[in-house]
């Protein structure tokens, strides 16, 4: 499952380090107290092999009719069978034999436990047998089991239907064991409306006409798969294919924009024979279809489905009147995620929800993987390993973090597991312990692992079990242990020395906090990659302490060459000092690693706020274009922590715009011959950085272009478009708002429509704001979109969103995925400075998230106190560097 954007910015909002995502769910809908967790394990006494499910789905009446045939092993003697199902109503019920007459159970229904129980008069002998049920149940707003999404074309609103089941959601639309590790064989039967297309994991075996303008499609047996991966999708579609080594690749749009698909289409090709190389096991499906939805969720962006990948239209179609370069990347780096779950979570899956990170981690790393090697112009720097190294430590740095194997006890728990950690976390593990062990021993411990328990389901020790075959001399398990069974950042502390013409290197263990200032340290075994004078990499194993001589003096010694390492690095002052003067000789990618300690360190007292700011005055104007987008976002935190002194505040932007303005005019408005992706991204951001910044030139001229553009569309370039549109938003007056408002009502494309309603939500003015709240009450932006422009108030106005959907919790319910409501209430207070929103998200948890559900408030309230502190001790140092710079 790929997370969304949305939950990312949130999170980064809550914390003083990079994004921290999460995936809570538990919230009691209408309990005046905190609910109890609900919905634990099954039995272990029944076991189903294959499911027959028949289903009518009524668009009109937003409900279904199903009739299940499900075949189970009665394991143990038993009177009852119980499974998951949610919202449904049960009619016909009986368990039949080969022999003997079918009985006939009572049916209870424990609605907070998710379960159906079926009791028979007499136990159940062992045995197999066949269960058959019929039911009816709920179509959806939201994406959770069966739902609807409505969008606009130039016929008219239409209406399809699709299913999200990951992690629990199957057993809103099949009473079944929804569990990852009860895997059986699924038929489908649908009934819908002649001329639209239904979609499955497996091709269609056969479709009958009914006569009555309804056709029923049957689909070919899926393989042996957990309940979270079935999918269905009925709708006006198109659908466009290529084969490739035996397999169908599909994609599947709205009528019409299926070509905006084919960008996604080809990628999905080359990503798909660069897996069935790299895992040795090809894909097993007949066909791979990817299939376009309109709309959004708080929770994610795209799920990975055997053979039917569900992506959001945002990460699938191009336009290319508005597509940039980022849209690009997006829809390729989704396509690789989804796809490398194809082997690791759909041939072989999690046992339980514990080792939910076997299936994110590893789709993240092997998403990052692909697509530097088949677009190495995306990185053309080669920094990409410093982003992926330290992008999760701002959230492990806090006492809310957790180990990436983490226990889970409940469903609502496992919805929380869907973070930061597991997600960013475990691919910079993966990525460290494959720089560790070697490249071609990890490819050959994966292939392994996957050859091994495909259709089946494991647990983490035994991919390491594996791992540990190929490389037998690495201590490899024992390291892999420490950084996935507790949680935090090691800090290696570095000094060095010269004598007799070695370098001596001294390094020290400890651990990187954000919020635990006197914390006893953790203990890692850290892999250390040292660079000395000589330029050769030398490896070292950290246990403690570790002495290194490293030959030749006079130039200073990197830590972490090549930046793969997941660990802080604390030079002693003499070595910073030496490694800041040689800034400008080290490779991008150390560059940025050096860069982004030095501002972690700095921002919890570790390191002088010198250090980090003077490296941020190094960067040369042909640097990089990441090391200038980390600039800009250096500059950025400190104009957001001088907000409550405005004249202190706007010394500081000119002395920032200042800084900025040499680079952005080599750069221009316009792209140029031989730009770049980077490049091309960095020109969208410095416009957007400088707009922030209040730079006069840069507004107007984002609103003469705004203005141009609605008779000249070459005004707004694809790649300055969103920018562009996004700085006119937060700043419009009520006259530039009623504009957009406008172009929303009037736009028929969904993609479109829905960047419209999101930018009504981004106005810095309060009033507008207000309007913005009152419009995702209506039913005017679309199910779908009134959360998100929620949300997106809350990051100018945290208050005023808070307060609002707490006022108006019982509609906001219906808005926002059942999975994400306990998150999605205290992120919206996550931008706030004022600690008394720590008070009203604490009374909100209090009264409507579970216990075991607040660890994503307690997240959002940890990091306001933390942000609010840091800023008191952080400011003074960072005062008296901007005197010494004249501001």
């Amino acid at each position: 499952m790929r997370r969304t954007l949305v939950t990312a910015i949130a999170l980064a909002l809550a914390s003083a380090g990079p994004a921290v995502l999460a995936h809570p769910a538990g919230l009691a809908p209408d309990a005046p107290t905190a609910a109890v967790s609900v919905t634990t394990q099954l039995p272990r006494d029944v076991r189903p092999t294959h499911y027959d499910v028949e289903v009518v789905p009524h668009a009109d009446r937003m409900t279904f009719d199903g009739k299940v045939r499900i075949n189970v092993d009665v394991l143990v003697p038993t009177r009852s069978i119980t499974l998951n199902a949610v919202d449904m109503t049960f009619a016909n019920v009986s368990l039949g034999r080969a022999q003997g007459k079918a009985l006939v159970p009572k049916t209870s229904v424990d609605a907070n436990a998710q379960t159906a129980t079926f009791t028979f008069d007499q136990p159940l002998p062992v045995g197999s047998y066949l269960l058959s049920i019929d039911y009816s149940g709920k179509i959806g707003t939201q994406a959770n089991g069966l739902f609807a999404l409505d969008y606009p074309t130039q016929a008219g609103r239409k209406r399809a239907l699709y299913t999200q089941f990951e992690n629990s959601d199957a057993r809103r639309f099949i009473p079944s064991w929804d569990e990852p590790a009860y895997k059986a064989t699924f038929g489908l039967s649908v009934v819908a409306p002649t001329g639209h297309m239904v979609v499955s994991n497996m091709p269609a075996a056969s479709t009958h006409d009914l006569g009555d303008g309804r056709t029923l499609t049957l689909f070919k047996p899926t393989p042996k798969m957990s309940t979270y991966l079935l999918f269905l999708s009925v709708g006006e579609f198109d659908r466009t294919t290529l084969a490739d080594g035996g397999v169908e690749i599909g994609v599947i749009a709205q009528k019409g924009k299926v070509e905006q698909a084919r960008f996604a289409l080809e990628a999905s090709r080359d990503v798909l024979r660069e897996y069935n190389d790299y895992f040795g096991v090809a894909y097993p499906l007949p066909k791979l279809d990817n299939i376009a939805a309109p709309g959004r969720s708080q929770f994610f962006s795209a799920m990975e489905n055997w053979g039917a990948i569900f992506t959001f239209e945002s990460s699938l179609l191009l336009d290319p009147a508005i597509s940039n370069i980022s849209d690009q990347q997006r829809v390729f780096t989704t396509a690789a995620h989804e796809i490398a779950h194809q082997w690791f979570g759909n041939l072989v899956t999690m046992a339980w929800w514990d080792d939910l990170w076997l299936n994110e981690g590893f789709a993240t790393w092997m998403e990052g993987r692909t697509t530097r090697k088949l677009h190495p112009e995306w990185d053309a720097d080669s920094v990409d390993a410093a982003f992926t190294s330290r992008g999760p430590m701002g959230g492990d740095a806090y006492a809310t973090t957790h180990p990436v194997v983490q226990h889970v006890a409940t469903v609502e728990q496992a919805s929380q597991a869907f973070d930061g950690i597991t997600y960013g976390k475990g691919s910079a593990v993966i990525g460290m312990l494959e720089d560790y062990v070697g490249e071609a021993a990890w490819r050959d411990g994966v292939r392994s692992y996957v050859a091994k328990h495909a259709y089946g389901n494991a647990v983490t020790d035994e991919l390491w079990a594996e791992i540990e075959k190929a490389a037998p001399d690495k201590q490899f398990t024992t390291v892999a242990h420490d950084f996935t069974l507790q949680p935090g950042v090691p800090l290696i502390k570095a000094s060095s020395t010269c004598a007799n013409g070695e370098t001596v290197v001294q390094l020290e263990q400890g651990e990187y906090t954000v919020d635990r200032p006197g914390k006893t340290p953790l203990r890692w075994r850290v892999p250390v990659s040292l660079r000395g004078a000589d330029g050769k990499v030398v490896r070292v194993l950290v246990d403690g302490q570790a002495s290194v001589r490293l030959p030749g003096c006079g130039a200073p010694v990197l830590v972490n060459a090549g930046q793969k390492g997941y660990f802080r690095t604390l030079y002693a002052p003499a070595q910073f000092k030496a490694i800041s003067a040689g800034f400008a000789t080290l490779p991008a990618v150390d560059q940025m690693g050096v860069m982004l300690d030095a501002s972690a360190l700095a921002a919890v007292g570790l390191q002088p706020e010198a250090d980090a700011l003077d490296l941020a005055l190094q960067v040369p104007l042909q640097a990089a274009p990441e090391l200038w987008q980390n600039v800009a976002g250096m500059l950025s935190n400190i104009d957001a922590m001088l907000k409550d002194n405005p004249a202190r505040q706007a010394a500081f932007r000119k002395f920032a715009q200042a800084r900025l303005a040499p680079k952005f005019a080599q750069l221009g408005w316009q792209n140029r011959d031989g730009d770049s992706a980077a490049t091309r991204q960095l020109r969208s951001s410095m416009i957007a950085m400088l707009g922030a910044l209040g730079d006069a030139k840069v507004l107007a001229e984002a609103r003469r272009r705004f203005d141009a553009s609605a008779t000249d569309p070459s005004a707004l370039p694809a790649d300055l478009r969103r920018t562009v549109l996004g700085m006119v938003a937060r700043n419009a007056d009520a006259a530039t708002w009623d504009k957009l408002h406008a172009m929303a009502k009037a736009e028929k494309s969904s993609m479109l429509r829905d960047q419209y309603y999101g930018l009504l939500a981004a106005a810095k003015d309060k009033a507008l704001a207000q309007r913005a709240l009152d419009m995702a009450l209506t039913d005017e932006p679309g199910a779908t979109n009134s959360a998100s422009m929620i949300s997106t108030v809350a990051w100018e106005h945290p208050d005023m969103a808070f307060d609002f959907a707490v006022a108006h919790r019982e509609k906001v319910d219906t808005l926002v995925d059942s999975t994400s409501r306990a998150r999605f209430y205290p992120g919206l207070g996550s931008s706030a400075t004022d600690l008394a929103m720590v008070d009203k998200i604490n009374a909100f948890a209090e009264k409507y998230i579970a216990p075991t559900s607040r660890r994503d408030a307690e997240r959002v309230v940890n990091g306001i106190q933390t942000r609010v502190k840091l800023r008191q001790q952080r400011l003074p140092q960072i005062e008296a560097w901007l005197k010494q710079h004249g501001v």
